[in-house]
């Protein structure tokens, strides 16, 4: 079931913990790839997510910062190295995205690999077992320019749920299996 919820919704953001609590069970490794990049404001909110999960869980697998994103240049690079350090690890995919104006500032999860690229016309390799998505700016007529003039405080506001949601699973995943794998990225 995929999930769709504001970023100020505490059901949705309770929803979404339980289910990546739940699905991650069956791992005994996680990995976390946030895609994006901190040139262009409306792709950035990847790249943020990872960095401010690292500041609340040091020892998470985190692939994409703002430090050293993963974006179109080096995510086959990325993906091979996470298939090689990590083979048999639960991939949770995090990249901002495009939508209709009614889902703006929703977040999505889905239990598909991320896709992405899509919304800006890019053919990228799939990535994740499972994805999270920030829907930052309205889909439609030259999507590279609304991407580039999105909100800095909307990307913010979602990278603090997305973070936050994940080191709570990260932590809750630890506690369970405390032989936890650290390998960094």
């Amino acid at each position: 079931m995929d999930i769709c919820f504001h970023y100020s919704d505490i059901e949705g953001q309770k929803n979404l913990l339980n289910s990546l609590t739940t699905l991650s069970m069956d791992y005994h490794e996680l990995v976390i790839v946030c895609v994006g990049t901190d040139r262009v404001s409306g792709d950035s909110l990847g790249p943020l997510v990872g960095t401010l999960l690292l500041e609340e869980c040091r020892y998470a697998n985190v692939y994409g910062t703002l430090d050293r994103p993963v974006h179109a240049q080096n995510l086959d690079v990325t993906i091979d190295k996470i298939k090689r350090l990590h083979p048999e690890a639960f991939v949770i995919a995090i990249d901002a995205c495009l939508g209709r104006a009614m889902n703006v500032e929703k977040i999505t999860f889905a239990r598909r690999a991320l896709k992405p690229g899509t919304g800006v016309s890019k053919t990228l390799p799939e990535v994740g077992n499972v994805n999270i998505q920030g829907i930052v700016n309205i889909a439609g007529f030259m999507p590279q320019m609304v991407i580039q003039n999105t909100r800095m405080n909307t990307i913010y506001n979602m990278a603090k749920v997305i973070s936050g949601t994940l080191a709570q699973m990260v932590i809750a995943h630890k506690n369970i299996f405390p032989v936890y794998k650290l390998k960094q990225a």
